[in-house]
């Protein structure tokens, strides 16, 4: 069998580890990771309850990790995996930061906006658009959040 290393769902592997690391943080599991000529340059999980801040979603830290590492803020020869379809803020950072791909593994039929309630990033009134690629690994995506949202209703009751 061949093992294809730069293939989409091998990043989105790494992208599920960080959504894990959310899972056992108590926080709603997504993974991000940013990759630049092959290489990692930003990663990072749902941290909205450790940093008590709204923005802490997985896509803007690792956006902001990535932009740091390049020292820039244009991410434009970059790909963004990440485990859940991005929410109007990130979808919005990610246009904002010229990322020019977007690979999400579950649909977020309630806020997603690369495709599922709308799609921001083929909008021609903007002045910069991604390319998107949903569903990679989206069983796996959405086992985790599943069970994440399992716990809640169960220790709620």
């Amino acid at each position: 069998m061949n093992l294809i290393v730069n293939s989409d769902e091998n990043w989105m592997e790494i992208a599920i580890r960080e959504a894990r690391k959310a899972l056992e943080a108590g926080e709603i599991p997504v993974g991000a990771v940013i990759v630049h000529s092959g290489k990692i340059i930003g990663k990072s999980y749902n941290q909205r309850e450790v940093l008590k801040d709204p923005t802490a979603h997985a896509e803007m830290l690792a956006i902001t990790s990535a932009a740091t590492y390049l020292d820039s803020w244009r991410l434009e020869d970059c790909t963004l995996y990440v485990t859940l379809e991005p929410c109007p803020m990130c979808t919005g950072a990610i246009l904002n930061a010229r990322i020019p791909r977007v690979v999400f593994g579950a649909y977020d039929n309630a806020a997603g906006m690369c495709g599922s309630v709308e799609n921001l990033c083929d909008q021609n009134l903007l002045n910069h658009k991604a390319i998107i690629k949903g569903g990679v690994r989206a069983e796996e995506c959405q086992a985790l959040l599943n069970e994440f949202f399992n716990k809640i209703r169960k220790d709620s009751n």
